[in-house]
């Protein structure tokens, strides 16, 4: 049996199986969403927020699913991702209010089928900061078959 020291002030240890969780006490935020939409999406005529449909962790409860929109609950570090799968022209940004922060495209060659990409990044937040992925206009992305994804979560 292994000893365990942990003194933090107000701070619990929870061992399940063999891995051993601190819990602080702090604000727990993770969310992960899948667009799910059964197949291409897009081309529009003007930027677009991506709304991912499919929620598949919001803990915290800072993800809006109707309107793809991230709002920080706690001022913090957060780490975001998103994921991209397209049969056209992909163009994928994520910003952090109305400033761009990351992006992610490719251009077609002729003998192009598919392409994957994404991007991931760390954010300073602070509360009420909103994060959100937009696609910009003419471009399209694969909405099903779990292709396209964007997540974050809080890192401290």
């Amino acid at each position: 049996m292994k000893n365990i020291m942990f003194n933090k002030r107000n701070a619990s240890i929870k061992q399940q199986d063999e891995t051993i969780l601190f819990h602080t006490g702090k604000t727990e935020v993770a969310f992960g969403t899948m667009l799910e939409r059964g197949g291409v999406h897009g081309p529009f005529k003007t930027d677009v927020t991506l709304a991912y449909n499919k929620v598949f962790t919001n803990i915290g409860g800072a993800y809006d699913s109707s309107t793809g929109i991230f709002t920080a609950p706690v001022a913090g570090v957060y780490y975001f991702t998103f994921f991209y799968h397209s049969v056209g022209r992909p163009w994928l940004t994520l910003f952090k209010n109305s400033e761009m922060i990351v992006k992610s495209s490719d251009h077609p060659a002729g003998s192009d089928g598919a392409d994957n990409g994404g991007n991931a990044v760390f954010l300073q937040l602070q509360q009420g900061d909103q994060v959100y992925v937009s696609m910009l206009a003419n471009c399209s992305i694969w909405a099903g078959n779990y292709h396209t994804t964007f997540s974050g979560f809080l890192l401290n």
